[in-house]
């Protein structure tokens, strides 16, 4: 299929490499932890736990590097982010670090936790149906000179996200399997860039929900798929919520990514159990999705596998229902 996207806007191993050197200040380097198959003791999964980040989610490091790279306009004019939680999290934290004003467009249907956790930082929030949480920030955008930082369609925010890979390889060299939660496709794109420029053989399997499957939807079909925000969401994973693939993440996912699988939402619950009994982490449902499908057989588990634990912002109240469940 053709590239509707230049080479140059396709993310290399140097922009990545720059990015961490650029992030380094705020972000954290998260450790590698093994997690041991519920069944098949003898079997761990390496799970790369970005929900320790210090905003308890990878997105820190494409939100920072995107900022960080637009720091005179920023400190006059403000940022401006759309998300339904981490990412709005992230810009805001990197705000409040900075001293910049920041504007967040946020569904109202995002859990209050996230909410109030961006409200916290000190950044204006804007609650909009879930239809318009795009298009108000391309109109807010449109009326001040906000630097727009999208939270997955956007070269800089790729290039920071991925660091998660470029650590990856770096803690576990000889890894033959990374599973990676999909939403938007900026996650995915940016470690399997930097994965597959450090190790070709290793594969990179994209994981989703199966109640909000475009990204499976759309490597199936070769052309990026749309699911409507009623379909999406219905699942618990609330920030794998997007209903199309960004134009910049789908380019990188056809060269880089190897495959997609999708999981259940009683398969995520019994992954954020197993990641909290058995490896000390609070994952988020959409943290929790790329052990779910290693924990339910869903892929290849030949030699090394490894996963992306994205974030750790769960309701208290539905960490306690997982828990006594």
């Amino acid at each position: 299929m053709r590239s509707s996207i230049a080479d140059e806007q396709i993310v290399g191993l140097s922009e990545i490499t720059e990015a961490a050197q650029r992030i380094d200040d705020l972000v954290l380097r998260t450790p590698v932890i093994e997690l041991p198959h519920p069944v098949r003791s003898d079997e761990v999964l390496h799970c790369k736990a970005e929900s320790l980040q210090p905003t308890a989610a990878f997105k820190l490091r494409g939100a920072y590097n995107a900022i960080s790279q637009a720091l005179p306009q920023a400190r006059e004019h403000g940022v401006l982010a759309q998300s339904s939680g981490n990412h709005a999290r992230a810009v805001a934290f990197v705000a409040h670090r900075l001293g910049l004003h920041a504007v967040i467009v946020m569904p109202e249907n995002t859990p209050p936790t996230k909410v109030a956790a961006v409200r916290a930082l000190g950044a204006q929030v804007e609650l909009v149906p879930v239809a318009e949480r795009d298009s108000r920030a391309l109109q807010l955008a449109g009326e001040a000179e906000y630097v727009h930082v999208p939270p997955y369609d956007d070269v800089r925010v790729i290039a920071g996200q991925g660091t998660v890979g470029l650590e990856l390889i770096e803690q576990l060299p000889n890894v033959d399997v990374v599973l990676v939660p999909v939403s938007g496709g900026g996650l995915i794109s940016g470690v399997a860039a930097a994965v597959k420029a450090l190790s070709p053989h290793t594969r990179v399997i994209g994981v989703e929900p199966e109640l909000a499957a475009d990204a499976t939807d759309s490597w199936r079909a070769g052309r990026r798929i749309s699911w409507t925000p009623e379909q999406t969401s219905r699942t618990i994973a609330d920030g794998l919520r997007v209903t199309e693939i960004g134009a910049h993440p789908w380019e990188h996912i056809q060269r880089y990514v190897d495959d997609f699988v999708t999981v259940s939402e009683l398969q995520i619950y019994a992954a954020m159990r197993h990641l909290a009994v058995a490896g000390r982490l609070v994952a988020e449902p959409s943290g929790a999705v790329a052990v779910a499908a290693w924990m339910h057989d869903l892929v290849p588990a030949e030699g090394t596998v490894a996963a992306v634990v994205s974030g750790g912002s769960v309701e208290p109240a539905l960490l306690a229902s997982v828990l006594n469940s």
